[in-house]
C-alpha cells in the first residue's frame, strides 16, 4: 500500500481516540502504551482532548485503575495498574548496549564504576527498594541511596548544590525496584508498589516486543528507528524486539510498518474534521517521525523546542499551530499561534477547546489571544 502523510495522520488521529468515541478513560488506546505526565496537567489535558465528559485532576488521581510510574525513557506515565508488572518486565534491558542506551551514559562514565551497565542498573534498583518503605520525596530517596551506592553512581549537581545519583539512572531503576510515583504530588513522591514481587533481572523479549507493537498501533505506520527512539534504545537492539505480523507500506515513498490487521483502518480512516488543543508531550506528538507530523523544519522547531515545549493546535488533520497558557488570578490566558490563517469555524472550535481545558484545570472562562 502506498499512502501519503495526510492519510497517515488521519489514521493516527482515529487510533489515538481524538474523535472522542470512547467514554471511559482507562479504556482509551493511549493507555495501552501509557499516558505521559511530564508537565503540569499534561495527562489530564490528554484526556480532555479524548473524552467527551468532564475530566478533573482529582478524577484522574482517584481512578484506582491507573497508576503513575517512571517507565518509557524514564518519563512519568500513567499506566493501567493491572499492567504495571508487564510494563516493568518490558523495561528490563535486553543486553549491555540496551542498558547503556537507556541510562544515557557515556562509556567513560560506565568505566569509572568498574561494573557493567546491567550491574549498575540493578544495584541502584536494590538500593531504592531498600530505602523506599513508604511514601518519600524524590529528594529524600536520592539522598539516601547516594549514601549507600558507590561514588561513581553520583555527580555534583550545581542546581541543588549537592552530590546525588544520576537523574536518569534513578528514573530507570525505580520501576525495577517495585516503586511507583504518587499522583498529583509536588515535589515528586515515591512509594512502594502494592504486591510487588522480587526484582526481575531476566529480559522479557515478548514484553518488550509488545511495547513496540503498541507504538506501531497508535503511531504507525512507522520505521524501526522511530520505535527505537520511543523506547529509548539503539536501532540494533530494536531489531530483537521487532514484532511479527507487520505489513510494510510506503509513506510518501519511504518504508514504514504497522500491524497487518490495521491495513483496512489505514486505507479508509475517518475524516479528521476536528479541532483539538493537545498538551506538550501528548502521545500524538510523541511519534518520532517529525517530518510526517510537521513537514516544515522551521515549524518543527516551534513544536519541539530544546526547553519548554508548547501545546499544539490540531485542526483539519494537521498540526496547525501551537498554544501556551498563563494564569492570571482566576482566569487562564491562552495564546494560540496559527501557522496559517484558519477558517473562523476552526478558531471558534479552538476557543471552545480552550474553555474545556480551563474548566478541567479549575479556572473560569479563559481569554484567548490569537497570533499570526
Amino acid at each position: 500500500m502506498n499512502v501519503d502523510r495526510v492519510q497517515v495522520l488521519a489514521h493516527r488521529i482515529a487510533a489515538h481516540g481524538l474523535h472522542r468515541t470512547e467514554a471511559d478513560a482507562a479504556g482509551l488506546a493511549v493507555f495501552d502504551l501509557g499516558l505521559q505526565d511530564s508537565m503540569r496537567d499534561t495527562a489530564l489535558l490528554g484526556l480532555v482532548a479524548r473524552l467527551d465528559g468532564a475530566v478533573t485532576p482529582q478524577s484522574l488521581v482517584d481512578d484506582q485503575r491507573l497508576a503513575l510510574a517512571w517507565s518509557h525513557r524514564g518519563a512519568p506515565h500513567f499506566h493501567r495498574r493491572a499492567e504495571l508488572a508487564e510494563v516493568t518486565a518490558s523495561l528490563v534491558p535486553l543486553d549491555e548496549a540496551d542498558a547503556l542506551a537507556r541510562m544515557l551514559w557515556q562509556r567513560k562514565q560506565l568505566r569509572e564504576t568498574g561494573l557493567d551497565a546491567l550491574d549498575v542498573l540493578f544495584t541502584t534498583a536494590r538500593a531504592i527498594r531498600k530505602v523506599v518503605k513508604g511514601p518519600m520525596t524524590k529528594g529524600a530517596v536520592s539522598t539516601a541511596i547516594t549514601e549507600i551506592l558507590p561514588p561513581a553512581f553520583s555527580r555534583w549537581c550545581r542546581g541543588c548544590n549537592a552530590t546525588h545519583i544520576y537523574e536518569q539512572l534513578m528514573r530507570i531503576a525505580t520501576p525495577h525496584a517495585g516503586v511507583r510515583l504518587e499522583a498529583d504530588q509536588s515535589p515528586a513522591t515515591l512509594a512502594p508498589l502494592e504486591g510487588r514481587g522480587p526484582i526481575r533481572t531476566k529480559p522479557d523479549v515478548a514484553a518488550a516486543t509488545r511495547v513496540v507493537e503498541r507504538y506501531l498501533r497508535i503511531n504507525g505506520p512507522a520505521a524501526p528507528g522511530d520505535a527505537a527512539g520511543y523506547v529509548g534504545t539503539t536501532r540494533t537492539v530494536l531489531d530483537r524486539m521487532w514484532p511479527g505480523e507487520l505489513a510494510e507500506v510506503r509513506v510518501d515513498g519511504k518504508r514504514a510498518f504497522l500491524p497487518a490487521d490495521l491495513l483496512p483502518a489505514l486505507e479508509n480512516p475517518p475524516e479528521p474534521d476536528l479541532v483539538r488543543l493537545l498538551p506538550p508531550w501528548d502521545p500524538f506528538i510523541q511519534a518520532r517521525d517529525k517530518a510526517v507530523l510537521v513537514p516544515d523544519p522551521a515549524r518543527q522547531k516551534e513544536v519541539w523546542r530544546m526547553l519548554g515545549n508548547p501545546g499544539v493546535l490540531l485542526a483539519g488533520g494537521e498540526i496547525a499551530g501551537t498554544w501556551r497558557t498563563k494564569s492570571a488570578g482566576k482566569r487562564l490566558a491562552f495564546t494560540i499561534t496559527a501557522f496559517d490563517p484558519l477558517h473562523p469555524a476552526a478558531r471558534e472550535a479552538a476557543e471552545a477547546e480552550a474553555t474545556r481545558i480551563a474548566t478541567a484545570r479549575g479556572f473560569a472562562s479563559p481569554t484567548v489571544t490569537w497570533l499570526p
